[in-house]
């Protein structure tokens, strides 16, 4: 695999500082973040007050647990703006979430708000080995979705090529990364695994593509995937992650040279680990869900954000800043089966852990009488005989019942016969409404 990283020498001094300079700019920044969406949000200025705390109560950061939480259902309680700090004039950009579960939850951005993403994102992408002067390929939905504008102002800022084809069009996207020599991709994994299989059906080998980085995020994926795209591509696979509420892409990121956890980017945003059930704030170390605070957001400042994500918080290793734990999933997605909690991506360590399948997999959950049963459907890497294949599905339902404590049915198919998705992958059916 090509060589490409660390180069220290390219660090931004805050990336190196000592836990106590970035502290103090983080006290500093969350005074102004707490006393900015007080005075400008009606809400926070209702919802600290039932509280009983003012941002003047903020004297060290552990005091940020005495104030309220913010939720999802926060901002679409509020849409479309009454969540921004600043006029509607001085929002120069807006963004906003599909809505297919309510009212979308709204974005918006000031000039300066937009630059320090872009900065963000720079910083980012230069972490994971992408270097000015590189074409980077963005097959991230763009439009009101944060992910594809996101990264493309961040490669535009460490100066690279951009080519912005967002989603879809799978054999054309192949096409461009061939004849324009891109070495950086940004993607859904699960996307780019689609890319994958565009390969193989055009007969080309993916480790002579010119890529030598991938970016993804968007979604939960495990660090088998990871090893399987970096074989087939003979490429590094580095995890970003971010999300519309707190700024987009470029919260937190993998570095290329240790590929052991993503640094958060402490200088703009405050983390905390909170039990998802009772709310309290868990040491650094232990499993919950992450809650961020914005330090230098103007139109939107963000104070407590519960992102339903569950990860864990660890000590810096290649930069002082501390990491979060690649994401075990949503705190929202916890599938609970006859009383045995888990994640959809406990069910993809297993099936890849099965040779002769492939990374697509869809969960579907039935209801058989007063019973919650589960189904996972997979396929095959290649065609296979129906005894092949029946096989597999009994060593894929072995390795759950062992690891996992749960009996599933396992469902093989042929390749291409689970549903792909161009964005993020939907790996939950909920079908037991219908029983």
């Amino acid at each position: 695999m090509l060589e490409l990283g660390p180069r220290r020498q390219t660090l931004e001094p805050i990336e190196t500082a000592s836990r106590d300079e970035i502290e103090a700019l983080q006290l500093k920044r969350l005074q102004w973040s707490l006393a900015h969406a007080f005075a400008n949000v009606p809400h926070y200025r209702a919802s600290f007050a039932a509280a009983g705390v003012h941002p003047d109560d903020l004297k060290t950061l552990d005091d940020i647990r005495r104030f309220p939480f913010t939720l999802k259902s926060t901002l679409r309680d509020n849409y479309p703006f009454g969540m921004f700090a600043v006029p509607r004039e001085q929002v120069v950009r807006l963004h906003a979430s599909s809505g297919t579960t309510g009212k979308p939850t709204v974005v918006g951005y000031t000039a300066r708000d937009l630059d320090i993403w872009a900065r963000l994102m720079a910083r980012s992408m230069r972490a994971c080995g992408t270097r000015p002067g590189d074409v980077v390929h963005l097959a991230y939905g763009y439009g009101l979705f944060t992910g594809g504008l996101g990264f493309h102002y961040g490669a535009e800022k460490l100066g690279c090529t951009v080519v912005p084809v967002s989603g879809g069009m799978t054999p054309r996207q192949v096409t461009l990364i061939e004849d324009f020599g891109a070495t950086t991709i940004g993607a859904t994994p699960s996307y780019m695994l689609s890319i994958l299989d565009e390969y193989r059906a055009q007969g080309r080998d993916p480790r002579k593509s010119p890529l030598q980085v991938g970016i993804f995020g968007g979604e939960p994926w495990t660090n088998a995937m990871r090893a399987e795209i970096e074989q087939a591509f003979d490429m590094h696979a580095l995890d970003c992650y971010g999300l519309s509420e707190v700024i987009g892409p470029g919260v937190a990121i993998e570095c290329v040279e240790t590929k052991d956890g993503l640094h958060l980017w402490e200088d703009h945003f405050l983390a905390e680990i909170i039990d998802p059930d009772t709310g309290a704030v868990l040491p650094d170390g232990q499993v919950g869900e992450l809650v961020l605070t914005s330090l230098t957001k103007e139109a939107l400042p963000i104070i407590r954000y519960r992102t339903r994500d569950l990860t864990r918080l660890l000590p810096g290793t290649a930069r002082s800043m501390r990491r979060i734990e690649k994401l075990r999933g949503r705190s929202d997605d916890m599938i609970i089966l006859r009383g045995v909690n888990l994640f959809p991506s406990q069910i993809e360590e297993q099936l890849l852990a099965v040779p002769g399948l492939s990374p697509h997999f869809q969960i579907e959950l039935l209801r058989e009488g007063r019973l919650d049963t589960m189904a996972v459907w997979v396929e095959t890497t290649e065609a296979t005989a129906d005894e092949t294949r029946a096989a597999h599905a009994r060593a894929l339902q072995k390795r759950i019942k062992q690891t996992l404590g749960i009996t599933v049915e396992a469902r093989v198919g042929q390749p291409g016969e689970v549903p792909r998705s161009q964005g993020k992958a939907v790996r939950i059916v909920d079908n037991r409404s219908k029983a």
